[in-house]
């Protein structure tokens, strides 16, 4: 029972296009739509928040509140499969190693204008290599290539796992020294997405990818063989 009332609660969200930080009806309201008893809705909302999609706030003014969803959630959830099937951190960078170029491929296929026009701050001297600041740049400029891919499940499958990996592997990777080289490269494959060229976006991002790739193993080799843990 609780898990159909769940299920309701999310189509109800989609159907009407609540945005994050619409509060839903107060428990009395839904007890008497849904014609249950308390446990049940309110192991329903539970099952909701647990994945991310809503937050309950206490007191009187509180109440269900519809969240804006996250890939980070969703990476969550995934670690637990991930955890119970023996997956280790070998086979998300190797996931990685291959989606990230199809996914730059896909973005320069496609060029979406508005998506385009956004990419302009990546296709020149854009960040710095202090850590904060390197870190956001590197963060953002995959996650909006993901986007550009115009595929919504590579795209929240690739950021999940750029998610796991940097929850894992934080502070950011490259040294300072490297910093300025690999937002270069980021300069150089936004350009090739802009330009509309795919065989160039892929090419540039696999090389891209295959270093990162090289480097964690280099410097994290026992993570290599470690399950991914559910956090």
């Amino acid at each position: 029972m609780s898990e159909t009332i769940a299920r309701d609660i999310v189509r109800r969200i989609g159907a009407e296009e609540l945005p994050p930080g619409t509060q839903l009806p107060p428990e009395a309201k839904m007890l008497e739509e849904y014609r249950v008893g308390r446990g049940s809705l309110r192991e329903a909302l539970r099952i909701l928040e647990v994945h991310g999609l809503i937050s309950i706030k206490p007191g009187p003014r509180g109440g269900p509140t519809v969240d804006k969803v996250h890939t980070a959630d969703f990476g969550r959830m995934a670690t637990l499969y991930f955890q119970m099937d023996g997956v280790t951190f070998h086979d998300l960078i190797e996931a990685r190693v291959i989606m990230e170029p199809t996914m730059a491929g896909l973005a320069a296929r496609r060029r979406d204008p508005r998506l385009v026009a956004e990419l302009a701050r990546f296709a020149g001297a854009a960040g710095g290599v202090e850590d904060d600041e390197y870190a956001a740049h590197a963060a953002d400029f995959h996650q909006h290539v993901a986007v550009m891919s115009g595929n919504s499940v590579m795209s929240l499958f690739g950021q999940s796992l750029t998610d796991i990996l940097r929850d894992r592997l934080s502070p950011p990777l490259f040294p300072k020294s490297r910093r300025g080289a690999v937002l270069n490269v980021h300069c150089a494959i936004a350009r090739a997405i802009t330009d509309g060229d795919a065989d160039q976006a892929e090419q540039l991002m696999a090389e891209h990818m295959t270093e990162y790739a090289s480097y964690v193993r280099r410097r994290h080799p026992s993570l290599m063989r470690e399950v991914v843990d559910w956090r």
